[in-house]
């Protein structure tokens, strides 16, 4: 594989486009986004119980809409006191249509009386890369880190205020937009599809 001339981002979030674009911003790429892009764009789903499978699925419907190679990603955080949850439902925790202010109060909610040396947490991230042509690349990225009980930040998104990386004493809402992305378990994951794509 190689890096096409021009990719799609499959998402409609203005927080991650605007992650991404920090990210993958040496990609040698023109991008394409929901912003830049006049015509019909597909309404995404996610309706997998993988993190990589949403992160195909939605990959593959742009590139397959718009004709030229997407990537997507799918994300969460997976509470240790929680078994794991609300992983690739993390979007959807207080619902099916939650905002995210929603769904941290509803994790907050859950884990105030746990202890907070039970707080372990992480976020997983898959970041994929599809064709039109049905070709697929995907990546992974983990970030390591425990949750604090009140809200602490103004930077970041989802669950960034309450979740304190491991090394750090800040949570994610409280780094800078160049310190989340050096650890961010979405910077890891399109870290290391950029290798996938670089390495041929």
């Amino acid at each position: 594989m190689i890096f096409p001339e021009r990719l799609a981002i499959a998402s409609k979030n203005r927080h991650k486009l605007r992650e991404l674009g920090r990210i993958c911003a040496d990609w040698p790429v023109a991008w394409i986004t929901v912003e830049n892009h006049s015509g019909p764009w597909p309404d995404l789903e996610e309706p997998h119980d993988s993190y990589r499978e949403n992160a195909l699925a939605k990959a593959r419907e742009v590139a397959a809409a718009l004709g030229v190679p997407a990537v997507a990603d799918d994300s969460g955080i997976e509470v240790d006191a929680l078994d794991g949850g609300p992983g690739p439902r993390s979007a959807r925790f207080a619902g099916t249509d939650a905002t995210d202010a929603e769904n941290l109060a509803k994790l907050i909610e859950t884990i105030a009386a746990t202890e907070p040396v039970r707080r372990t947490a992480r976020y997983r991230c898959v970041g994929a890369i599809a064709w039109p042509e049905g070709a697929s690349l995907a990546a992974e990225g983990v970030c390591e880190g425990s949750l604090v009980p009140l809200p602490r930040g103004p930077g970041g998104f989802g669950y960034d205020p309450v979740f304190v990386p491991d090394g750090s004493t800040r949570t994610m809402a409280e780094l800078t937009d160049e310190e989340k992305d050096a650890i961010s378990h979405r910077g890891r994951a399109f870290r290391a599809l950029q290798a996938l794509l670089a390495a041929g």
